[in-house]
């Protein structure tokens, strides 16, 4: 509620408060939006490799509250605000602008350790072991992404209505009081919380270690059986507790790493890397990959704090003769559509696809991803169509100034909004999952930073794409595709064009899930229990768990 409640209608308030231009006020949204969701990755890295879940979301979240605090002081008290007379308000002074910003940031800050922490440390809360506790994980983030959810609907229909009619300060200041309210309920669980230890004190060493020793065996030849290569005994896993992987053919030249008679031995007197720490490595190479083809996905996402609300300020809001509807609140559809979307997947869809793929999950994580980004396609398809209708009755009624509405509803926006609710319990609810389940034991927290990561490098490719769009297209006096006048633009233009770079990367995401390859892990134990490769349970022998 808290995010939310300043993303969605950030936008107006640095346009109507702040009096920034439009382009401006995109870019600083998409910039702020962007820092919110690249922070995790310090966040996480902090978690996994010195304080733990626990308490660097502990002292994250009081760098939370006080930036909630700061910028509840920045839009109430007059000192902080633009002054106005007889309905004429003076631009924003630096030092406004600068405590504004600096409260927005130490927000920025906040969420870095919170966003990747609290998921994950909720997951945690599941035995992988406990059958019936592995059953109820399954379903953890989806009804994870539902209360957050709830949050965002509250922040899109009452607070949006808040803030444009009964003021700013008291828009922002109910989601501080509630959000110092939800963290009593966190401390107040803090003695029934598990907390799982980690096992290496920096799980993130890997990723340099296992290139570098593979380049330095490059001359090395690879063993035609993979058994031949570094592993440590089953034994050794029982003692310490940790996940043994096992050896996949994909990029095989890293495989040198763990040669037993290679050069790093000579040089360094060091073993060689494990098939294990290898493996971990091809983890996280493949889910960039993912990764880079979320990007555009994420883009896409960004329209609906920025531009779909501008483009909404321009139509007919009226609901009645008296009530004026917020042009961010449109926003609650996507929100709606999402709560009545995850119940209907998690009770309805999976069950009745896992009868037939017998895969716990129904669908598994890439199919569940590719939907999403074919329900985005089609959203932004729509969007590019009724802007197409917007300006061609803008034509028809020959408007061109700023203000002037434009006689069609604004219901319809709706549908776009309604398919990328529905699109996002797929996608983010899947990218969430996905980055978490795929991740190497050691480092679950910074893996799901693979999923705020992207949200958050699409805000700035975003922020990139509306600035360079804007300078080329209104050089040399030519009209401005994403201009401050609306009317008087081509921003049908410019959602055609986010609608091919979205086909091309749906494309990309096809081959990049075909290329992919799920974890397979085993865990070695003292006592009988159950194998599990990619969610689906088989029969197996005593010493063996695979997940």
């Amino acid at each position: 509620m808290a995010f939310y409640g300043i993303a969605s209608n950030l936008v107006n308030y640095l346009t109507t408060q702040l009096h920034e231009d439009t382009v401006s006020s995109v870019r600083n949204v998409n910039n702020w939006s962007g820092s919110v969701w690249l922070t995790p990755v310090l966040g996480a890295y902090i978690a996994d490799s010195y304080l733990g879940r626990f308490w660097t979301f502990t002292i994250s979240s009081l760098i939370y509250v006080m930036g909630m605090m700061l910028l509840t002081m920045a839009v109430s008290l007059k000192s902080f605000k633009p002054s106005c007379s007889n309905g004429i308000c003076n631009k924003a002074s630096s030092s406004q602008i600068a405590f504004f910003y600096i409260s927005l940031y130490i927000i920025a800050i906040g969420s870095g350790g919170t966003k990747p922490n609290i998921s994950t440390f909720g997951a945690d809360q599941f035995d992988d072991f406990d059958p019936q506790e592995k059953k109820l994980k399954a379903s953890f983030f989806n009804w994870w992404m539902f209360s957050s959810f709830l949050g965002a609907l509250v922040a899109t229909l009452g607070l949006v209505y808040i803030q444009e009619n009964l003021g700013w300060g008291l828009g922002y200041g109910i989601p501080t009081v509630g959000l110092i309210l939800s963290l009593f309920i966190f401390y107040f669980g803090t003695p029934m919380y598990r907390h799982k230890v980690s096992k290496t004190k920096s799980p993130a060493r890997d990723l340099c270690q296992i290139p570098i020793a593979a380049y330095k065996n490059r001359k090395a030849q690879l063993p035609s059986n993979p058994s031949e290569l570094h592993e440590f005994e089953p034994q050794h896993y029982i003692n310490s507790g940790k996940r043994q992987m096992y050896h996949t053919p994909i990029f095989r030249f890293l495989d040198k790493a763990a040669i037993k008679d290679g050069n790093n031995m000579d040089a360094s007197m060091r073993p060689p890397c494990t098939v294990t720490q290898v493996e971990g490595t091809k983890l996280v190479i493949g889910m960039v990959m993912i990764w880079l083809v979320t990007l555009i996905p994420s883009t896409i996402w960004a329209q609906i704090n920025t531009l779909f609300v501008k483009q909404g300020t321009t139509l007919d809001r009226s609901l009645g003769q008296q009530f004026h509807i917020p042009a961010a609140s449109l926003g609650s559809f996507v929100t709606l559509s999402m709560l009545l979307s995850v119940p209907m997947y998690d009770r309805y869809f999976v069950p009745l696809v896992r009868a037939r793929t017998k895969n716990p999950r129904g669908i598994t994580l890439l199919q569940r991803l590719g939907i999403g980004f074919v329900v985005q396609v089609i959203a932004i398809a729509i969007a590019y169509a009724v802007e197409v209708r917007r300006m061609r009755v803008i034509r028809v009624h020959h408007l061109n100034g700023p203000k002037e509405i434009v006689p069609m509803s604004i219901f319809w926006l709706l549908p776009q909004y309604v398919l990328l609710g529905i699109a996002d319990v797929f996608n983010a609810i899947g990218l969430l999952e996905f980055f978490y389940d795929q991740s190497p034991e050691e480092m679950q927290s910074l893996g799901t930073t693979f999923f705020t990561s992207g949200i958050g490098v699409g805000n700035f490719l975003n922020s990139f794409l509306v600035t360079m769009v804007d300078k080329i297209t209104g050089r040399n006096g030519g009209k401005s595709w994403i201009g401050n006048n609306l009317n008087d633009c081509h921003l049908d233009y410019y959602y055609g064009f986010l609608l091919v770079i979205s086909a091309i990367n749906l494309g990309a995401f096809l081959w990049a899930s075909c290329k992919y390859v799920y974890k397979r892990e085993s865990v070695e134990v003292k006592e009988g229990c159950v194998d599990l490769v990619e969610g689906k349970a088989i029969a197996t022998s005593p010493l063996g768990l695979q997940v």
